[in-house]
């Protein structure tokens, strides 16, 4: 096909094998979108195609994603609210006829229908990383890393000690929005007994939302990432090692690290979490790790 159909916030290009979707980036445009930058789709992915009325004087054309088919949209789990939806494109009710066509055109050339047997949309890309309340999470393509924030984290993470996960040793992964309560990014661990805890603010294997942390459009991603290394499998690895049991002495913290740490604690204080002596005695605290 090779035409372009622009809408609100996107454009689809159609070929003769994929759609390829690419994101505006503007003040208005979702920032999920402008984090995905943009993303090919192959026709293999797509199950169905809608064309219906939108708000105020809109038509919405949606791909129907096959269950499975998209890594970004399993870990979403219908958690994206629907202007934050990738295979969606607003268009004016004027270019419905239009639509109609592209909608005709694009269904002739599905084929395929019921889960994937595997991810057929590439993932978000290595390496990742994001502030959660109580962590810094990082991914690079082949372990996820939580290092805790002393602030945020409960004493039972801070016990624990900063986790690293090999994806060998992953199942898969659970993303609870952080736009409902309780959101949190979960590993699911391939040994049941490694997982520690049911709450997610107790569990090393979790990192929790909250306080405009964790957003979706940085969360959302790096749980994608994570979850298409888990499903390219490979061979099971050693369950998560805390950094305190290793034999060899703990390098000393990451100076940056200290200092978002510290730019933490004061987010905490200037909103009345701590009082004036405990923001002193921990800052002093961190301060001596340099």
């Amino acid at each position: 096909m090779g035409d372009v159909l622009a809408g609100f916030h996107a454009a689809w290009e159609f070929e003769s094998d994929s759609v390829l979707i690419r994101y505006e980036r503007g003040i208005r445009t979702p920032k999920l979108f402008q984090a995905l930058g943009e993303r090919r789709v192959p026709l293999t992915a797509i199950e169905a195609v809608t064309l219906t009325p939108g708000k105020r004087g809109t038509v919405v054309l949606r791909a129907e994603p096959r269950p499975g088919a998209d890594p970004l949209m399993e870990a979403a789990d219908g958690q994206l609210k629907e202007g934050s939806d990738p295979y969606r494109l607003a268009l004016p009710a004027e270019r419905a006829t239009l639509a109609e066509y592209y909608a005709d055109e694009l269904r002739a050339l599905l084929t395929e229908s019921g889960p994937a047997e595997r991810h057929l949309v590439p993932a978000p890309e290595a390496p990742r990383q994001f502030k959660a309340y109580d962590a810094k999470a990082s991914f690079d393509g082949r372990t996820v890393a939580f290092r805790w924030f002393w602030t945020g984290a409960s004493s039972a993470k801070w016990k624990a000690g900063d986790q690293s996960f090999p994806v060998g040793g992953l199942t898969g992964v659970e993303w609870r929005s952080p736009e409902v309560f309780e959101g949190h990014l979960r590993l699911l661990l391939r040994d049941p007994a490694e997982q520690q805890a049911a709450q997610a603010d107790q569990d090393p294997a979790a990192v929790v939302f909250g306080l405009g942390y964790g957003p979706v459009h940085e969360s959302l991603p790096f749980a994608a990432a994570v979850l298409a290394a888990v499903r390219a499998g490979g061979p099971p690895a050693a369950p998560a090692v805390p950094a305190a049991a290793l034999a060899v002495p703990a390098p000393r913290r990451d100076p940056a690290d200290i200092a978002e740490r510290i730019r933490h604690l004061g987010e905490l204080h200037r909103a009345g979490l701590l009082t004036d002596e405990e923001f002193s005695v921990k800052k002093a605290e961190l301060l001596a790790e340099f």
